[in-house]
Formats: structure tokens, C-alpha cells, sequence
């Protein structure tokens, strides 16, 4: 896992450079014929990059998107009007058969199909009308690291192509040597306050929601660590009952509308006695994570990668080894 998270920047550069003119002809394309709505399929931490495509494509064309419950067409057989949609299918391997079967229901109800995938010779390939390798290289570790943030740069590099969005193309070809440097940030602060947690929240919003789900993940997969991710906006609806004097909680803050509600929310929980660490920004009684600033698209991109550097080192600090996860497989083969 550490090996593979710090080679993501490498393979970030790569994937951009192999996927210009095909994300330049497939956005040239959606401009000419803007789908009805957008709909994203994945499991897992593609899932996650499925809800970062949600948020950025919402905002940056203002077209409606969803994500797809692949058990509507793996168990329930059901065919919704897909007809004018553009489909998302976000993966690693392209092989698990319930996201194959969403698929294949979705081109056969009408969709134009564009995967985003690491294995280009995989089914989810093969069925795709359009293809963007993730190009992330070999993957082992069951806890996916660079292709989850080659999925959010292959996103990135998608929807600044087809909104025409200049500073954000601009930004984007400085995210390498970015990730590089968020690598190298010291998050230790955490890996002491967390090296004894039972439970944890792990708080974002808007396009932050995605690295929070990531993050949550990361913390079961590796730390045996129970956590949740919640937007910032829905913790005071219930979750926020939990929060006790030393509850501990991580929040994502970066550079954005939502990035003064979320420090204001760190303060609140810091003064309620909560652990409060804090990636992003910068608020009293709070412990204050290191991180690299950029353009509040890539911001969470970045958080991200530092988050996994610190992941790697909190399980080994548990005494866990990060790359044996129990009952878990690199291929998820959810029917």
C-alpha cells in the first residue's frame, strides 16, 4: 500500500498525458450532444470518485447526476429509461459481475457508456462505448490507493475538457508534482491521536464528501478502525448525539464555498470537548493537519494522498498489517 500510494503522482502524469486527445474528442462530443443526465456505477472506492463526478459535474455544467444501484439490475432485474444518459462506470479490475450487469442493462436501456478503468483489457472494458484507461499500472494492495486518485484526476480531466474550463485544465497539469508533495506531509499528530480509537467520524462537504468516504473506508480496511463519513451539513441531523468530550473526529476542509462551515463546525465540536483533527484549515483547540494548497478542485485529490501516507503508518502503529486486511480480496465479485 505505501508503495503504491506514493507512485500515484507518477501515474497521475502518465494518464494525462495518454488521455488527452481521446478525453479531448469524448468532451467535443457531449458538448455536441449533451446527455439528458449523467448516471455513475462503482462499488467502493470508485464509488467514492463516482461521488466526487457527481459534485463536480453538477457544479461545473449544471447537469443532473446519479448514481445507480447495481442491485436494481443484478437482483432485480429491472430496466429504468436510461435512453439519452451518459453512464459513468468507474473501476479497477472492470470485472465484478453486478457492476458488468449494470452495464449491460444500461447500454441496452438507452445510455452511452464510458468507463473509467484500470484494466483495459477487463469485460467492463469490452462493453464500454468509450473507454479512459485509468493507466495506474499494477495494483496488489486490496486497499486501492493511486487508481482511486487516478479515477478522480480521469474525472477531472473530463469534465474541465467538456466545460471548457481553462484554470482548471491549468490546475490540473500541476497535480503530479502537487501529489508528490502532499506525500511528504507529516501527519504523525494523527497517528498518536488515533493509535487507541475505537470509533471516528470523518467529516466533509461538497467535493470533500468523496475523500471523507475514502478516508472512512481506509480506517476498516487497514486499522480495523470503525468510521463513518458524514457531510458536515448532515451532522447535526442525528450523528452529532454521539460526539462526546475525546469523540474523535477528522474533517477535510478544502478551499471552497463549503470550506468556511466546515471550520466553523471544528470549532463547535472543539469546544464541546471533541478530538478534533483538522486537514485544510486552520481553527484553535483543533489539531491542525499540514496540507498543500491548490485549486479547491484538486485540493481533495491532495488531502487524499496525504491521508494515505498517514493510514499506512496508523495500522502498522495498531500492529496491523495494512496489505492483509481479514475476509477482504483485491477483486470484489458482488453478484
Amino acid at each position: 500500500m505505501f508503495r503504491e500510494a506514493a507512485q500515484a503522482p507518477q501515474a497521475v502524469r502518465e494518464q494525462l498525458q495518454a488521455n488527452a486527445a481521446r478525453v479531448a474528442r469524448l468532451a467535443a462530443r457531449l458538448r455536441a450532444q449533451p446527455p439528458r443526465a449523467v448516471v455513475t456505477c462503482a462499488r467502493g472506492s470508485s464509488d467514492h470518485a463516482a461521488t466526487f463526478a457527481r459534485y463536480l459535474i453538477e457544479t461545473r455544467l449544471q447537469i443532473l447526476t446519479s448514481s445507480a444501484s447495481p442491485s436494481v439490475s443484478s437482483l432485480y432485474a429491472a430496466t429504468p429509461d436510461l435512453a439519452g444518459t451518459l453512464l459513468l462506470a468507474v473501476s479497477q479490475s472492470g470485472t465484478s459481475p453486478d457492476l458488468l450487469a449494470t452495464v449491460s442493462s444500461a447500454r441496452a436501456a438507452g445510455a452511452h457508456v464510458v468507463a473509467l478503468v484500470n484494466a483495459p483489457d477487463s469485460p467492463l472494458a469490452q462493453l464500454a462505448d468509450e473507454l479512459l484507461p485509468l493507466h495506474a499500472g499494477s495494483e496488489r494492495s486490496v486497499a486501492a490507493t493511486k487508481s482511486h486518485l487516478a479515477s478522480l484526476a480521469a474525472i477531472v480531466q473530463l469534465v474541465a475538457a467538456w466545460a471548457q474550463d481553462e484554470p482548471l485544465a491549468a490546475a490540473l497539469q500541476e497535480t503530479p508534482q502537487l501529489l508528490a508533495r502532499a506525500w511528504q506531509q507529516d501527519w504523525s499528530a494523527a497517528v498518536r491521536q488515533l493509535q487507541e480509537a475505537r470509533n471516528l467520524y470523518v467529516i466533509a462537504r461538497g467535493l470533500g464528501l468523496a475523500t471523507a468516504q475514502e478516508a472512512a473506508l481506509k480506517f476498516k480496511e487497514t486499522c480495523a478502525l470503525h468510521a463513518e463519513a458524514f457531510s458536515a451539513a448532515e451532522l447535526r441531523h442525528g450523528p452529532l448525539a454521539l460526539v462526546r468530550a475525546g469523540f474523535p473526529l477528522l474533517l477535510f476542509a478544502q478551499n471552497d464555498e463549503s470550506h468556511p462551515g466546515v471550520a466553523q463546525l471544528a470549532g463547535e465540536l472543539a469546544a464541546h470537548g471533541a478530538r478534533v483533527l483538522l486537514a485544510g484549515a486552520a481553527v484553535p483547540h483543533t489539531t491542525v493537519l499540514p496540507s498543500e494548497a491548490a485549486h479547491p478542485v484538486i485540493e481533495p485529490l491532495l488531502l487524499a494522498q496525504s491521508f494515505y501516507r498517514m493510514v499506512n503508518a496508523l495500522a502498522l502503529a495498531r500492529g496491523l498489517n495494512p496489505d492483509q486486511p481479514p475476509h477482504l480480496h483485491k477483486v470484489t465479485e458482488t453478484l
